[in-house]
């Protein structure tokens, strides 16, 4: 699928909204590459001492497991605004104004109601690991180096609400689409000849 996006853009105060949001989902996609790359630096590190110093890194696997979640979790609304997520593109592609935007609606009402309990459900696991009277304000840490969990049980919910502004932004696109018969912040279904176009177009930039 191309990287680039089909989503319409104008002066209302919806498409306002989505490309303000769109920052900080890019802050967060910036922040889970990071944590991509730094994993690289520090599987060289491990690697590199100890096939010289026969010293690898202390609590590679700890830091492993912190940056999961960043890994995992802080791009999701980015590539759901992009419309990146696996979707039934055949059985959608075969509908059309009104009706394509009422069936995105209802299944993102669906998918956000889904994502609001696992928002509750991961804070409440980061609730149960955060403590301000226990040291490092945790009651549980990694198995080697003892690093505390809970700053990568917060990561979840964080990025689970941040999907969730913008599932509910899209809900309201869709049911703006519904009235108007013009879907503004929302990713359109692109067919062949779309996604082939935008693919060059990328290649394109990148020379």
């Amino acid at each position: 699928m191309a990287t680039a996006s089909l989503v319409l853009s104008d002066d209302s105060t919806l498409s306002k909204i989505d490309r303000r949001l769109l920052r900080l989902e890019r802050l967060f996609a910036l922040l889970s590459g990071l944590a991509v790359f730094g994993l690289m630096v520090l599987a060289v590190v491990s690697v590199g001492g100890r096939n010289a110093l026969n010293a690898p890194l202390p609590g590679y696997v700890d830091w492993i497991e912190q940056a999961m979640p960043l890994i995992a979790f802080m791009g999701v609304s980015f590539v759901m605004r992009e419309g990146g997520h696996i979707r039934m593109d055949i059985l959608v592609g075969q509908l059309s104004g009104r009706a394509l935007y009422i069936v995105e609606m209802i299944t993102t009402l669906a998918v956000l109601i889904l994502m609001l309990l696992l928002v509750w459900g991961t804070w409440a696991h980061f609730a149960r690991s955060f403590d301000f009277a226990a040291p490092m304000w945790s009651r549980d840490s990694s198995m080697d180096i003892a690093l505390p969990i809970w700053p990568a049980k917060l990561l979840a919910p964080l990025a689970f609400g941040l999907l969730c502004v913008r599932l509910s932004l899209q809900l309201w696109a869709y049911g703006r689409a519904v009235r108007t018969g013009r879907a503004i912040g929302v990713p359109l279904v692109a067919d062949a000849a779309q996604q082939a176009a935008m693919e060059a177009d990328q290649l394109k930039d990148q020379d």
